[in-house]
């Protein structure tokens, strides 16, 4: 890690800010963007970034503060170009910034659904985008990725989320296929932990109530190796992946694959479709369910 440059979006709270943090004590050169935002992407203060930064400096390493949104190209190849002028080079980008906007489907607002897919879904291309021509250039680089089980799995209210959770990781096993020649790496994260856009979850029944004190155990320092692991040169190996970090667990998430089949030499019908093929790979279909249903037992 030592003196190679990260840029770390949303790293000014919670996971974001462990990642910067942890890389800093490595030896690594660490932008740390964040707009300082609400939890819902509104207003903006430079606090957060500044005090990241900071805190990196203090502890001995180095780090330049940035508050560009990552919501448009413009700002996002500014944010790169933050890591250029500063330290002369960038090694890797760690796609971390987001809101949420929570609201049930048919409810959700235009302005609700683009709001958390320009931040989460746009925003991880354009500063990915931003920094591939010198990764293209110095022939490496890595990218880690933030995506969520609300995605992968499902969750209830949060069909922008989910939507751009999902799309990462499309994006990022695209990065990896494109990229590869030129010995860049992409890989997503699904993190459980306690942070600022956790604690806007709802905490009424007692499900919801035992969900958050389960979240609540799982820390942010508990994502942060695995990130920086990531982002280095020991994970050479890892490339197109989608990693899960649960407290201590680490899990290896499928991704989609063919998982069952059936033909009809004569093609289909309305009526064989109902009679032959739904009753054939009907006990190959998912269950309709959300991300607890899964992960029903405790953090280790």
């Amino acid at each position: 890690m030592k003196d190679k440059v990260f840029v770390v979006t949303g790293a000014g709270n919670g996971i974001g800010r462990a990642i910067a943090l942890l890389l800093g004590t490595q030896g690594a050169k660490v932008v740390v963007n964040d707009l300082g935002s609400s939890g819902s992407g509104d207003g903006s203060d430079s606090g957060p970034a500044s005090l990241v930064a900071n805190e990196i400096r203090e502890a001995g390493g180095t780090a330049a503060a940035d508050t560009h949104s990552v919501a448009t190209p413009e700002s996002a190849e500014a944010i790169v170009r933050t890591a250029i002028d500063t330290f002369g080079r960038i090694d890797g980008v760690i796609n971390n910034a987001g809101i949420l906007r929570d609201r049930i489907f048919h409810k959700m607002s235009s302005t609700e659904w683009q709001g958390v897919l320009d931040v989460h879904l746009n925003g991880a291309y354009y500063v990915s985008r931003a920094a591939a021509p010198f990764f293209k250039e110095q022939q490496s680089g890595t990218y880690v990725h933030m995506t969520s089980t609300a995605g992968l799995i499902g969750n209830f209210g949060q069909a922008n989320y989910a939507a751009a959770k999902l799309g990462i990781v499309a994006l990022s096993k695209s990065i990896a296929l494109d990229m590869a020649r030129f010995n860049v790496r992409s890989n997503c994260i699904a993190p459980f932990a306690w942070s600022r856009l956790i604690g806007t979850l709802p905490s009424e029944t007692e499900a919801e109530k035992k969900r958050l004190a389960r979240m609540q155990a799982m820390t942010p320092e508990q994502v942060a190796p695995v990130a920086a692991f990531l982002a280095g040169d020991d994970s050479r190996d890892v490339n197109g992946q989608v990693l899960a970090v649960r407290g201590n667990e680490l899990l290896v998430i499928s991704q989609p694959r063919p998982v069952a089949s059936v033909h009809r030499s004569e093609g289909w019908t309305l009526e064989s479709l109902a009679d032959h093929a739904v009753p054939a790979i009907k006990r190959a279909f998912t269950p309709l369910e959300r991300s607890p249903d899964v992960f029903s037992w405790d953090p280790i």
